[in-house]
């Protein structure tokens, strides 16, 4: 087995599946419903793949994108024909399991959401290191990404899209190239851009701390319609036109676009296996994300499902100016 680096990780040069030590828990509360939910990572064996398990009702929900049921602020899931059977704000604690290199785990909710904890992915990132990580039986799976499928909101350039097309010439490596740009009328938002390429050290330096965030002037229209229930300034960067309204302000200059890749690499960890290629988005979210995803399985030939070992591994990666040449449809 391979040995855990001091952060603990198993570091991806390794073609088995991983999944976590021990189980571990914690106690919050959700976003959207307001309700205090507890949630509790537990390992798995091998080929469960990740679960999202509702303790009050006791059935289980496969973290798949072909179970998203909602999009509206959040992603959630459900079981068809079982509206009751539903488990929202996955998106943050999928990321935290896929950029830590989880392949197998069972998430277990006492209730209909997620915790929203601080917001960003950094508390289930603290969660799953504190439980460990450890490579277990059977070969780890790439979804590699063959030819480009694209959905799109809207037309001309103000167009919301968002893309999936094979990896660079030359990219041997497993991973996902992720570009994403976003553009708010709030001026202390704005247009923002990032490049990355997302393995198990970016994401964590990168990424896992960015928070959700929303509009001041949109806060009591949410909650007039039953969302935003639970959201507050400890667990949301709230904007103001140029004003932060958090006391502690930013935890980056564009952490706006960070967490909006943040969901990204969530939505797009309901593949079912890390995906190989880039990912492009123009102010993507939720929606598009889940579409661009059923997009590529809707077409057999645009992926393929390969054993880890079969690509070459690399980790390092940093965050990157965009780069027209390797994102030419964003130049």
């Amino acid at each position: 087995m391979a040995g855990v680096t001091m952060d603990g990780f198993i570091p991806l040069d390794t073609a088995r599946r991983r999944t976590l030590k021990t189980t571990i828990s914690c106690v919050g509360v959700g976003v959207h419903s307001g309700r205090r939910a507890t949630l509790t990572l537990r390992p798995a064996t091998s080929g469960t793949g990740i679960r999202f398990r509702r303790g009050d009702l006791d059935l289980d929900i496969p973290a798949s994108y072909e179970h998203v049921s909602d999009t509206r602020l959040c992603t959630a899931l459900s079981l068809p024909g079982q509206p009751e059977a539903r488990i929202g704000t996955v998106e943050h604690v999928m990321a935290a399991l896929a950029g830590c290199g989880i392949d197998d785990a069972i998430i277990e909710v006492d209730g209909p959401e997620v915790p929203i904890l601080d917001g960003s992915a950094a508390p289930f990132v603290f969660l799953i290191d504190c439980a460990g990580i450890v490579a277990h039986a059977g070969p780890a799976e790439t979804i590699d990404v063959l030819r480009t499928v694209r959905v799109q909101d809207g037309e001309g350039p103000d167009a919301a899209w968002a893309e999936l097309s094979p990896a660079l010439p030359g990219a041997a490596e497993r991973g996902l190239d992720a570009a994403l740009t976003i553009d708010f009328a709030g001026t202390a938002i704005g247009r923002q851009q990032l490049a990355l390429r997302i393995t198990p050290m970016s994401f964590r330096h990168e990424l896992a701390d960015a928070r959700t965030f929303t509009l001041a002037a949109e806060v009591e229209h949410l909650r007039a319609i039953g969302l935003a229930q639970g959201g507050s300034l400890s667990n949301a960067v709230v904007v103001d036109g140029p004003l932060v309204l958090n006391p502690g302000g930013l935890r980056r200059p564009d952490e706006f676009v960070r967490h909006k890749l943040l969901d990204a690499v969530g939505d797009l960890a309901l593949a079912g296996a890390p995906l190989r290629g880039r990912f492009t988005g123009h102010r993507s979210g939720h929606a598009l994300n889940n579409r661009v995803l059923r997009a590529l399985f809707a077409d057999a030939q645009a992926w393929r499902r390969l054993p880890a070992a079969a690509i070459r591994v690399t980790d390092g990666a940093v965050a990157t100016p965009m780069r027209a040449a390797a994102y030419p449809a964003m130049a």
